[in-house]
């Protein structure tokens, strides 16, 4: 390997794994009375989530990080203590490890191919990433905005990928590339336990929501699209919009707040139908842990990737409400009436209501100090959509499902054909595409059982029709007046009607195959079959932008391509301390704020129109600074006042500052304290070096 050496790289691998791995294991014993046989796998995502709240917290009253280990240590020792850690007890979960580690394999290889922090957002999800590890405090600095933080955006995600960099001793782009394996992976694993309590059969099913296009990439491919704009073209194809799918999230490679969260969407969902089916099952303490796990679940939303909460929150009161309300008829309830008055008694009187209430409150409470931090400015209300989608167009995104909802409910469709023509109001309202999801919405509502698999399926339907008429106010203009609402809810909507709909379809096939059973030799083939091939699979796939060495190094690629400014970046990365730098500003998704994004160094304004999303633009700061950054450029009086007024304590001069200014040194105000190459490194005369750094590179 190039980039770090392939000792080290295999080093940072085995680091990362064995941290997870160590607080996997230290949480598993805990939830083994709550979630029985499901504790092993529960216990991968529980881990990660406490160790990121915990490590939050550590920043949040300016603790080491290492110090949020401390609660794992104890809960291993005491697993230790109580023989948790048997050979017969590894026997039994020992399939979940396989499964992690083929999906974590999977996608390690698709990172080596493509590791390159370069296209995209890139950029800003490793500038998050390295300002957190540069100054792990809380709020983080916002690397793109010097003197302001990241409390603007929710950037707890990013805050999961610094503390693993932190705690294995990874580097910032190193971190980068391992946090996609770790979180496919774990999306992996919440599925097969998702398929285990939807199923009896053909439990892996719902895997396929990882694996499956959309109908737009076949289509893309029917229609002779060139293979290296086969995926990009698949997630634009309702006109105006983004609408990703997991596959394509996850090998395009931005590490961004949307698929950082994708594991812990899933990993809610199969907590609350666990929550459904096995509640009134459950002990006192094991109903605390369900609480407290759905409760780390879902108050992690907001701070992960906020357009998640506005679907699962309700879902959560609504999987509390069913709890409650169907507790009459479990004999084992302790909440049946007893003839005492009061609130609680009358709460009572159909059941258990502390997870509807519990689950909710918690939440909030846990994150309180995130949520109070939070500046978002970026939504202004909602809208209604006045350009519905392409009927067309919206098939080759949702089609797949549809059908397997379709299929999957035959039986009804023949019993009661007439309940198609609930499209007709949509069609004469203009707005087809919504008609066409309302049919198979329609008859999952009129079944009486409708189970897990049909509710998840009609809540998937309901948030794409619910985009056909409605979208979130942002600054996207009108053209793609809706794209960040289609954007962040397809998302969901593909979870949820891809779980949904593969169960129903699979429970369906099973029922038509009866007791029929295919050969165990068959079935091993077929798997070692699979897992060779999504294993080779990464070498196939066609590189979207670069064809770098394979290394986990996602800066790596700068040495070759732009060697000045990848040594520059490494002596930055050396100086500690608080520190804030100049480079040239040159609109979004372009090269000009690598320094700022490789380093984690905050610069004067970096990808301005995301900023500008996220801060809005009162007293007109983006023109001032993208004004003053020309400024210390090219007028050589006025460079020290305004260096002052920023904080800065370093102008980078490189090629990308020299093809976008006129760049004039004032040699008697600023003095070089490195150089190398094509960059030059400056700092105000009448200040001290910052520490660590050295006079001359």
């Amino acid at each position: 390997m190039a980039g770090l050496g392939i000792e080290v790289e295999v080093l940072a691998i085995l680091s990362w794994l064995l941290l997870l791995k160590g607080i996997h294991l230290a949480v598993w014993p805990s939830l083994k009375a709550s979630l029985r046989e499901f504790a092993y796998p529960a216990a991968m995502s529980a881990s990660l989530l406490i160790l990121t709240l915990l490590t939050w917290y550590c920043g949040l009253v300016h603790l080491p990080l290492p110090l949020a280990l401390a609660p794992f240590g104890v809960l291993a020792a005491i697993g230790i203590r109580r023989g948790a850690y048997t050979l017969e007890a590894f026997s039994r979960v020992w399939k979940w490890e396989v499964l992690f580690l083929i999906a974590f394999l999977f996608m390690l290889e698709a990172n080596l191919v493509d590791p390159t922090i370069s296209y995209a957002e890139k950029f800003m999800d490793h500038a998050f990433i390295a300002s957190i590890m540069r100054s792990p405090t809380v709020p983080p600095l916002d690397p793109w905005f010097a003197g302001g933080s990241l409390s603007i955006y929710y950037y707890m995600g990013y805050w999961l990928v610094g503390a693993l960099g932190i705690l294995t001793g990874n580097p910032s782009a190193v971190a980068f590339n391992l946090a996609l394996p770790t979180l496919f992976a774990l999306s992996a694993v919440n599925l097969w336990a998702l398929g285990r309590l939807l199923l009896t059969r053909f439990t892996e099913a719902p895997l396929l929501v990882l694996f499956l296009p959309n109908p737009a990439f076949f289509y893309a491919i029917w229609t002779g699209t060139d293979k290296s704009s086969i995926l990009w073209n698949s997630t634009r194809t309702l006109a105006n919009t983004i609408h990703e799918y997991p596959l394509f999230s996850f090998l395009w490679g931005d590490v961004h707040s949307h698929v950082i969260a994708l594991f812990n969407q899933i990993f809610l969902l199969f907590l609350l139908v666990y929550a459904v089916r096995e509640w009134y099952n459950l002990k006192r303490a094991g109903k605390v842990v369900l609480v407290v796990l759905a409760s780390l679940s879902l108050g992690s939303m907001p701070p992960f990737n906020t357009w998640d909460v506005f679907v699962y929150a309700p879902l959560v009161v609504m999987a509390g409400a069913v709890i409650w309300y169907y507790g009459h008829n479990h004999d084992n309830d302790p909440g049946v009436a007893t003839g005492r008055s009061g609130l609680r008694e009358w709460l009572m009187q159909r059941g258990d209501p502390t997870f509807l209430l519990a689950v909710p409150s918690l939440a909030v409470l846990i994150y309180l100090p995130f949520l109070l931090q939070m500046e978002r400015t970026g939504v202004k209300g909602m809208g209604w959509v006045i350009s519905p989608s392409d009927p067309f167009q919206f098939l080759l995104v949702h089609g797949f499902f549809i059908a397997l909802v379709l299929f999957a409910l035959g039986k009804d469709i023949v019993r009661r054909p007439y309940l198609i023509a609930v499209a007709v109001p949509f069609a004469l309202l203009g707005n087809t595409a919504a008609g066409i999801a309302a049919i198979p919405l329609t008859y999952i509502l009129i079944r009486r059982d409708k189970g897990a698999a049909g509710m998840l399926t009609a809540l998937g339907l309901i948030v794409i029709i619910v985009c056909e008429f409605l979208y979130m106010k942002d600054s996207m203009g009108t053209t793609f007046f809706r794209m960040n609402t289609v954007f962040k809810f397809y998302v969901t909507a593909w979870i949820l009607l891809g779980i949904g709909s593969i169960a129903l379809a699979a429970a369906r096939i099973d029922a038509l195959v009866g007791p029929h059973r295919i050969p165990k030799s068959i079935t091993r083939a077929a798997a070692l079959s699979v897992i060779i091939a999504l294993l080779a699979a990464p070498f196939f796939l066609p590189s979207f932008m670069y064809h770098s060495p394979y290394t986990l190094d996602g800066s790596a690629y700068l040495a070759f391509e732009r060697p000045g400014d990848y040594q520059a970046i490494q002596f930055l990365k050396g100086i500690s301390g608080d520190l804030v730098l100049v480079e040239a500003e040159g609109g979004d998704y372009t090269y000009h704020s690598r320094i700022s994004s490789f380093s984690g160094i905050p610069t004067v304004i970096g990808m301005p129109y995301h900023e500008f999303q996220w801060r809005g633009d009162e007293g007109g700061w983006l023109a001032t600074r993208t004004r003053d950054v020309r400024i210390m450029y090219e007028d050589p009086v006025a460079v020290l006042p305004l260096m002052e007024q920023y904080n800065a304590d370093l102008l980078y001069v490189g090629e990308t500052e020299r093809e976008s200014y006129h760049v004039t040194i004032n040699e008697s105000a600023l003095v070089p304290v490195y150089q190398a190459g094509d960059v030059t490194i400056y700092r105000p005369r009448d200040r001290p070096f910052p520490p660590g750094m050295v006079a001359g590179g």
